[in-house]
């Protein structure tokens, strides 16, 4: 056999074995970073949700999801183990470098942080209710009026 008609089956094995060594490695990269979570660490569950790990076990993590809400998940549903500005930052809305010098709290844009005695922002909105009465008259005023001299027929 030629050398040149091996060639491609040379870089063929190469690549495949070049790109299954790169996701053993992301594969424990990751086994790595959810074996050093510890109480107290926020996390990003391959869900999305933002939770704090209550406890640690060997196949499963208590994760506390909001306070007094926990959940148990599998180790291997977190996805990302954050820092704590990062976590703060996104879960509470805090910048930490950017307002160590003021005096203001950084507030959340979302009605979440409201507490009780809070009243939302007033607004120009009415409340709109559209029953199956309401859309129905709605909709007949939304076509067109037709004149005498209109037909149905176009």
């Amino acid at each position: 056999m030629n050398i040149v008609t091996l060639l491609p089956f040379i870089v063929l094995i190469g690549a495949m074995f070049l790109m299954t060594r790169s996701a053993k490695k992301k594969q424990q990269a990751a086994a790595q970073m959810r074996n050093e979570m510890q109480p107290g660490t926020g996390i990003r569950t391959i869900g999305g949700m933002y939770a704090t790990v209550k406890e640690v076990h060997d196949d499963a993590v208590l994760l506390e999801v909001a306070p007094g809400v926990h959940a148990v998940y599998a180790k291997n549903a977190i996805g990302a183990v954050l820092a704590d500005d990062e976590y703060n930052r996104i879960v509470h809305g805090t910048e930490a470098d950017l307002n160590e010098d003021e005096d203001t709290p950084v507030v959340p844009d979302d009605a979440s942080s409201l507490t009780e005695t809070d009243e939302p922002a007033a607004s120009d909105d009415s409340r709109i209710d559209l029953g199956k009465k309401d859309a129905a008259a709605e909709a007949d005023d939304a076509q067109p009026k037709k004149t005498d001299g209109e037909s149905d027929a176009k």
